[in-house]
Formats: C-alpha cells, sequence, structure tokens
C-alpha cells in the first residue's frame, strides 16, 4: 500500500476523535491480528506521555478516519491520523510516529533519511506477520493492556 496524505474527508473533527478536543494523534491497527495489538502495546509502552490514542480500523471511528484510504487497502497497514485530518500509513507514518515518543527523533531521522528501507522493511513484516506471531506465541484473541 501506498502513504497517504492530506485531508481525508472525514474532517477535523474525526481525526481528533468525533466532537472531541484530544489532541493526541491517532494510531491505528487490525483489531483481528493479534501481533498487530502485540506490536501496538510496544509502542504504547514507549508513549510514555499518551500522545497517542489507539482505534481500531474496523470501528465507525476508524472507517471515517480512513475515508481517503481505499477501503480495500485500510487493513493493509496500520495508519496515523493528525488532528488536522493527514493520515500516514506503512512505513511512510514511522518517522512522525518516532517524534512522538521519547527519545525517538534519532530513529525518525533515520527512517527520514530512508524512506524506501523503511517501507521495505515494514512491509517484510506485515507480509510475515502471521510467522511473527507464532514466533512470539501470540495469538490473535489478545487483548490491548492499554
Amino acid at each position: 500500500m501506498s502513504p497517504v496524505g492530506g485531508e481525508n474527508g472525514a474532517g477535523r473533527d474525526a481525526a481528533a476523535g468525533e466532537g472531541s478536543d484530544d489532541p493526541r494523534r491517532v494510531i491505528l491497527y487490525d483489531r483481528d491480528c493479534g501481533f498487530c495489538k502485540w506490536s501496538l502495546d510496544k509502542v504504547l509502552a514507549w508513549d510514555r506521555h499518551h500522545r497517542l490514542r489507539p482505534v481500531a480500523i474496523q470501528t465507525e471511528e476508524g472507517q471515517a478516519l480512513l475515508a481517503s484510504v481505499p477501503e480495500g487497502e485500510r487493513l493493509d497497514s496500520w495508519h496515523l491520523a493528525s488532528g488536522s485530518g493527514e493520515v500516514r500509513s506503512a512505513g511512510a507514518a514511522a518517522a512522525p510516529l518516532a517524534e512522538l515518543l521519547p527519545a525517538g527523533r534519532p530513529l525518525a531521522l533515520l527512517f527520514r533519511q530512508f524512506p524506501g528501507l523503511t517501507d521495505r522493511a515494514y512491509r517484510f513484516v506485515a507480509d510475515h506477520r502471521s510467522g511473527f506471531a507464532r514466533l512470539l506465541r501470540v495469538d490473535e484473541g489478545r487483548q490491548l493492556r492499554r
């Protein structure tokens, strides 16, 4: 899936949470993917300042936030939505995410310096997430801790 940016048609309120003044970025994930939830748990543990708000792609809010992403591609990757309605997906979302995390700026710089490599690495993990889940003994029923 190619990165998505710009207005998503859902507007500012939807990106921040319908009718919400929540300043946090929304991180969208596949609620039916154990590896995705495991990975998100790691990111949320790193997010000590609570700058991220997780939302499942499959929810009404998730669908509204991803209005600019073709419906058939929404579950192909994770997404990061800003309050302005900008949506970044897959490897293109790695640098903006890293910048939100404590001490993440050096990692964000690497992601920005090597966008092709970042996206290929993301795609490799995404394409093999079932194998990683088996290796890590993560099941689909895993619940988010936060």
